[in-house]
């Protein structure tokens, strides 16, 4: 019976850590004497156990109780504490930030379908939404629902199988935005370290456009994080995007590649393409950066499923969804071996 008892401190069963060493019935007292080995004597721990076998024992029609207590053997409590650390650690994920040098550009919609495209490979992913002051990626998911806080910690919302969290979650009514720098920073650090993220393989995050000061936040908190930087084809598109790029360098983030939104736009009837915004922006970009370009993104609209309302999300089978597709794999590529 009280061997199935988890020992507060090891989290192991008395069974498993023989920690039982004497236990002797005294039918006429209705009495129990045990001896038992812990990992601390007269810890809070070693109390705890003790009120828990005696409020078993007692329930179970024994008069009295009597305890003593030794020590386990400290190599097996260390052994056990050290496997506990190593099941417990939570790996990093690979940080991926998404950026751009304006706005206008594309990059949240780049930021939402680059997540889910990597959910659909089968990764782990988390999308934060770091666009504090223009946060849109709750409406471009169709998430209608608000996180959990479960033991003080902020669960995010799963939408196409992205671990979701956005400032948008905590306004009312799409009120302004009008806290100023420090507190953005602290709300920032909250989204990293107080949200239940989980066992993550890639965490994107939405960028704002431009470097101020939310943007600076970021290179500074993850040193290791790496970039992508979300363009058009036109020339000053692209040149405004250089400076998120030095940014990057400066903070010594690698930059994976870039990414070249409304490149043209493809007419359904005649299969022509239109370069709307002009060419050549994107691969301009890459090579002041020393990169390359990830992907080229047309124009377009993704087909809308009123019964799953997600205006952004583009389906797998959608051309425009299947460049996603391979976008993402270079992705993942270029940040598992960078």
């Amino acid at each position: 019976m009280i061997e199935q008892i988890t020992d507060p401190f090891l989290h192991k069963s008395l069974l498993e850590l023989n920690s039982i060493k004497d236990l002797r019935w005294d039918e006429e007292k209705s009495h129990v004497s045990i001896k038992l080995a812990v990992a601390e004597i007269g810890s809070p721990a070693q109390i705890e156990l003790q009120q828990q076998i005696v409020g078993m024992l007692k329930q179970n029609g024994v008069q009295s109780v009597g305890m003593r207590f030794a020590q386990l053997p400290s190599q097996l409590v260390q052994e056990i504490q050290a496997e506990q650390t190593d099941t417990n650690s939570q790996k990093l994920p690979t940080y991926i930030a998404v950026a751009s040098g304006k706005g206008g550009v594309g990059k949240s919609t780049v930021s939402v379908n680059l997540a889910v495209s990597m959910a659909r490979l089968g990764k782990k992913v988390g999308l934060l939404d770091a666009d504090i002051y223009g946060f849109s990626v709750p409406d471009m998911m169709g998430i209608t629902k608000r996180p959990e806080v479960v033991n003080d910690r902020i669960i995010p919302v799963d939408r196409f199988g992205v671990q979701v969290i956005s400032m948008g979650f905590f306004v009312e009514d799409n009120a302004p935005i009008i806290w100023r720098g420090p507190m953005l920073g602290k709300m920032l650090t909250s989204f990293l370290q107080e949200v239940e993220w989980g066992e993550l393989d890639y965490l994107i995050l939405d960028l704002p456009p431009g470097t101020g000061d939310i943007a600076l936040d970021v290179h500074t908190m993850l040193p290791s994080s790496k970039e992508v930087i979300v363009t058009t084809p036109h020339p000053t598109a692209a040149f405004v995007a250089a400076r998120a790029g030095a940014m990057a360098i400066k903070t010594e983030h690698e930059i994976l590649g870039v990414i070249e939104n409304m490149s043209y736009f493809e007419s359904k009837l005649t299969g022509e393409k239109e370069y709307v915004f002009g060419k050549g922006g994107g691969k301009k970009l890459a090579e002041d950066l020393q990169t390359s370009v990830l992907g080229q993104l047309p124009l377009g609209q993704p087909d809308w499923d009123k019964d799953d309302f997600a205006p952004s999300v583009y389906s797998q089978q959608d051309r425009i969804g299947s460049i996603y597709m391979d976008i993402a794999k270079k992705v993942i590529e270029k940040a598992d071996n960078v």
